[in-house]
């Protein structure tokens, strides 16, 4: 029986041994497969006010971009950003959409139930109350290089509406730390399938090792010596 007991742990061995391996080498070709994505270093991070509702409510986590090293992040109109602005909040980042980029003209005419972007209204479907697409009106052509931003929650945002004064309320593109993505489920596999293949394959190895111990400390079955018949069962001296 200690002999099977052994066997059995070597198979069992073999098995998480094979199945270890088989899993590291899928996530290791799934994660090439992804190799545009692991140039990127995403974030996640929990969302701490409600300017942002309803895509973003305070206590959310939420994925962000980076970027790649050496590279700035490409921010076109929609995206939703994280930006470092000192003179706006003090030791934190801040969330908001970019509405308008260099070269656009953005204004919101008193009245009016849309923003005007170039001359023509704006589709906005992620704003919270769409009857109240700003609080105050404002004329804005957007610098080169620079952005406007607002929140979803148009009624309760520090953004760029409320710094007119300040280069029209626009900033560097070069103020933006991260921008909003979707949960990069394709890394979030692949490091799973390469930690949980090598969780397998060292418990394979484990148990190889516990398996050759049990084996060599079996004691030798008796044998008969050389030329000497084998005692018949139930026979004594």
């Amino acid at each position: 029986m200690e002999h099977r007991r052994g066997r059995r742990r070597g198979i069992w061995a073999i098995v998480l041994l094979v199945a270890g391996g088989v899993l590291v080498l899928g996530g290791t070709v799934h994660s090439a497969m992804s190799a545009g994505h692991s140039e990127v270093d995403y974030e996640k991070h929990r969302i701490s006010g409600d300017n942002m509702r309803p895509t973003y409510a305070a206590g959310d986590a939420g994925w962000f971009s980076m970027g790649a090293a050496g590279e700035e992040l490409e921010i076109g109109r929609g995206d939703v950003v994280l930006v470092s602005v000192p003179e706006w909040r003090p030791g934190g980042l801040m969330l908001s959409r970019v509405v308008a980029r260099g070269g656009d003209r953005i204004e919101h005419r008193r009245g009016e139930g849309a923003l005007r972007l170039n001359g023509e209204p704006l589709d906005e479907p992620y704003v919270l109350d769409r009857s109240v697409p700003a609080v105050v009106p404002f004329d804005v052509t957007v610098p080169e290089g620079r952005m406007f931003l607002m929140g979803d929650n148009r009624g309760n945002s520090v953004d760029s509406t409320m710094h007119l004064t300040e280069n029209s309320g626009t900033l560097p593109l070069s103020a933006v730390r991260g921008e909003a993505v979707a949960e990069p489920t394709d890394l979030i596999v692949a490091g799973g399938l390469q930690f949980v293949g090598a969780v397998v394959f060292l418990a394979g190895g484990v148990l190889g090792v516990v398996a050759l111990v049990v084996r060599r400390r079996q004691p030798a079955s008796a044998q008969p010596a050389w030329g000497a018949p084998a005692p018949a069962p139930g026979v004594s001296d």
